[in-house]
């Protein structure tokens, strides 16, 4: 297991090598460079998790170092605010998450200069999100599907294609495309302005900037395989890039996705600019440098091998949820047979489970339900908690490992008993709740008032910072509640697949 303390990887190698690629390729193109950003600008957690010390926010302060050269487009598919697609570390939907990113950018000191609806089809929720956007003075542009798509270049690269969407104003050499996630449209934004750049005599460019896969390490390196873990539901697989073997006889990596769709987005290129493409290779396109900062490459495999293992217990939850099928769980299974990953390879799992088996035999469960928590602090050390009538185990968890932290009796009562009474009376008597236990999320508030009038809460309380990047595992899927608590303390959560009730409705 990784000691969280060994850093794995140099950001200040990443950033000075990346931002050295990206006005390289620049200044290849003399009027504009449209900049497509895979993956997440800011809060890229898998990356964090998969390259210890890589900063989740990099990819911000490498923006902030060009800001004086960038222009910000953000993309949201019409479809995915239609369905309300979440996204899952944060749990809130897309349009939500476009607001809270430009929200993120004003206080980065950037702004976004423009949302572009993708493939808008007049679906209400869409023009509701638009109509929010403008009554906040953000400039929104809509782009319908286009026409012959994909197999019909000359109908593409027309006045019915691409230029049938409207041209996105911007005025920096280079423009940032991002998104809320994949397939959002970003690539399609990019070549729809290229179009309208060309046909007002400007020689823009396009580039490509994913950090994974990394596409200089081998096809069979841990983090490569984890991206294909992560992608699991896109059905992404990291292959030899043969376009670039082919053109300059050396083995890079690519995703399927890029690679069989290369020959095609290189004639589109082609169509545009009246001339051969500067690009060979999908991973021509791309300016990512994410290897430069691997300084420790065996702590890298070992943090992609526990990665693997998250991924592995979230799609079994997805599966047990209905929200994955059969075949992806078994892909992402045999992604567990391909790197010998067991579950029992993330620590916290068996203390987990050691924790419910202990709450059954001592019979102080809820309702007959016995379940169990388990985290690893920075230090090694493994801390367990078990549900009672009183407490979820996630937050028994979170008391006792902040007594822990404060050097606290493991015996000591935090929260006073009068003050449970208080909120189990309003669950139950008041607001008729069928759940009265206190969750994560609940625990943080009462453990918060307790602090006014106890010390030993106080000190409790001020620790709870020192849980964020921790490993914890429960042996049930959370309720609300709790994976709201545990998303507050942010934390690296996974859980076994199994329902903590056999209720169906959890709300209450």
């Amino acid at each position: 297991m990784v000691n969280s303390g060994q850093p794995g990887f140099d950001n200040e190698i990443y950033l000075r090598e990346q931002t050295a690629a990206i006005l390289e390729r620049v200044n290849h193109f003399n009027d504009k460079l449209y900049l497509e950003f895979g993956g997440k600008i800011m809060f890229d957690y898998h990356a964090a998790r998969v390259l210890p010390g890589f900063d989740p926010n990099v990819k911000m302060r490498l923006l902030q170092k060009l800001k004086d050269k960038v222009d910000v487009v953000l993309c949201i598919h019409a479809g995915d605010i239609e369905r309300k697609k979440i996204r899952a570390d944060f749990g809130i939907s897309y349009d939500v998450d476009a607001l809270k990113t430009i929200d993120d950018f004003r206080e980065w000191g950037l702004d976004v200069t423009a949302v572009v609806i993708t493939r808008y089809e007049n679906q209400p929720p869409a023009k509701a999100f638009k109509n929010k956007l403008e009554m906040r003075g953000v400039k929104v542009y809509l782009h319908y599907p286009t026409q012959g798509y994909p197999t019909n270049v000359d109908l593409i690269v027309s006045d019915k294609g691409y230029g049938a969407n409207q041209y996105i104003e911007t005025t920096k050499p280079i423009v940032v495309l991002t998104g809320p996630g994949p397939g959002s449209g970003k690539l399609a934004t990019c070549l729809c302005n290229l179009y309208h750049e060309y046909k007002r005599g400007k020689k823009a460019g396009y580039a490509k900037f994913e950090t994974f896969p990394i596409w200089d390490l081998p096809i069979d390196h841990k983090v490569n395989i984890a991206y294909e873990a992560a992608t699991v539901d896109l059905r992404d697989e990291v292959k030899l890039d043969e376009h670039h073997l082919e053109a300059y006889d050396i083995e890079v990596v690519n995703y399927n996705r890029d690679i069989e769709a290369f020959n095609l987005l290189k004639r589109i290129i082609e169509k545009i600019t009246g001339g051969e493409s500067m690009y060979k290779s999908p991973t021509d396109m791309g300016v990512n440098r994410a290897s430069a900062g691997i300084i420790d490459d065996e702590i890298i495999q070992q943090a992609a091998h526990q990665e693997i293992v998250r991924r592995y217990l979230r799609c079994s939850v997805e599966y047990v949820l209905g929200l994955a099928d059969k075949s992806t769980l078994n892909l992402i299974s045999n992604i567990m047979e391909k790197v010998g990953a067991n579950v029992e390879d993330r620590k916290v799992v068996m203390p987990a489970r050691i924790a419910a088996i202990d709450a059954e035999r001592s019979g102080k469960g809820n309702k007959g339900l016995f379940t169990g928590a388990a985290i690893k602090l920075k230090d090694g050390t493994i801390i367990t908690g078990k549900n009672s009538p009183l407490l979820h185990a996630s937050s028994s968890l979170v008391l006792n490992a902040t007594k822990h932290l404060a050097g606290l009796p493991d015996n000591m009562y935090l929260l006073p008993e009068s003050i449970i009474d208080s909120v189990t009376h309003l669950k139950k008597d008041i607001l008729k709740g069928k759940m009265v236990s206190l969750d994560v999320d609940e625990t943080l508030i009462v453990l918060a008032i307790s602090a006014l009038a106890n010390p030993a809460a106080q000190m409790a309380l001020v620790k709870l910072n020192e849980l964020h990047d921790c490993e914890v595992h429960l042996t049930h899927i959370p309720s609300p509640g709790d994976e709201a608590g545990w998303r507050k303390l942010k934390v690296n959560l996974t859980c076994d697949p199994e329902h903590s009730s056999k209720r169906l409705f959890l709300g209450d």
